[in-house]
């Protein structure tokens, strides 16, 4: 076994995961705590968070005393964070890293990265991804990167469950109070919730009796309702999947990539869960394009970035870090 090489952190909206991973592609340790929620005051907590991960993942891989740099976790820290969008909040987040002292050398960037790496297969390509938000990057093959502030409707987004989750009810009170088209989504949103109507829904997540988190139920909800044909939930649908080819293909032609394939690759629970009127909408906005939905989990693209920069990666080590990822689950604390 050899010692840790890189400390890969995948830190989500819902949940974190850390891993310990060796220059050989061994993968020594791979733990998951809660979300990452590092806004404001928020941000020594979140970071507290990521330590006591980082701590439990470290007694787990048990490294032997003589591996790695001495008071080092590993020789890299590859960390690919929710929230670090803009370069104010990368500048903010690399510094409380660093200051952990975790590893001699740190990249933070945002979590859409380690999607685009996990499910790529190369280190360069197109990422979008829906999950409570939408977000989008890409890496040509030369290094270059384009990106988006990602800050919802004002930065010119549309998608993601939470928003999603306010369309399907802003249509289905619309039917119920007769100022729109009738919709199936009507009587799916009150079963949903054991609600009489969707009224006492709405009034249910305004006066916090529904907690705002539970909007995101409403996404198979509508992907359902969709796939019986009803004309309203179909809309929705086929909207996000104009938005998702819409961003890929603006980051294709952002960038040079000198004759390559491009892969595509989707990720985010949204687009994870794989309905096929959302990939066939997708398909048919990027024709000729190879897409893609991420069939690994994200730390594992936080891990290869990592062991990219130490210039370990081959195929033999990638295809045994996947392996180690794929045949074990993560002890959750």
């Amino acid at each position: 076994m050899t010692g840790p090489a890189v400390l890969a952190i995948d830190a989500g909206n819902s949940k974190t995961d850390v891993a310990l991973v060796g220059a050989d592609g061994e993968l020594l340790a791979w733990v998951r705590g809660g979300g990452f929620q590092p806004h404001g005051p928020r941000l020594p907590a979140a970071i507290d968070l990521l330590a006591g991960l980082v701590a439990a993942a470290v007694r787990q891989a048990a490294p032997p005393p003589d591996s790695g740099r001495r008071g080092f976790a590993a020789e890299r820290v590859s960390a690919f964070l929710a929230h670090c969008d803009l370069p104010v909040e990368q500048e903010i987040l690399q510094r409380a890293v660093e200051a952990r002292e975790w590893a001699p050398e740190v990249v933070v960037d945002n979590d859409t990265f380690a999607i685009l790496r996990a499910g790529a297969g190369v280190p360069y390509g197109v990422a979008v991804v829906c999950g409570g938000g939408m977000n989008c990057v890409a890496r040509g093959p030369g290094g270059q990167v384009a990106r988006w502030p990602a800050l919802g409707r004002r930065s010119g987004d549309w998608g993601g469950g939470e928003w999603l989750g306010e369309e399907v009810l802003w249509w289905a009170v619309r039917d119920e109070d007769g100022r729109g088209p009738r919709t199936l989504l009507r009587q799916a949103v009150a079963a949903r919730f054991g609600l009489p109507d969707v009224t006492s829904v709405c009034v249910g997540f305004h006066l916090g009796r529904l907690p705002e988190e539970r909007l995101h139920e409403l996404v198979p909800v509508l992907f359902e309702v969709a796939g019986a044909g009803d004309a309203v939930a179909v809309s929705l649908v086929e909207r996000l999947g104009d938005e998702v080819a819409a961003w890929a293909g603006a980051a294709i032609e952002r960038l040079d990539w000198g004759g390559v394939s491009v892969p595509v690759v989707l990720g985010g629970g949204v687009l994870t869960g794989r309905d096929a009127r959302l990939l066939a909408r997708i398909g048919r906005g990027l024709p000729g394009v190879d897409v893609r939905v991420l069939d690994a989990p994200p730390i594992v693209g936080s891990a290869l970035h990592g062991l990219d920069r130490l210039g370990a990666t081959s195929e033999a080590v990638e295809r045994r870090l996947r392996t180690g990822f794929a045949t074990r689950l993560p002890s959750c604390l």
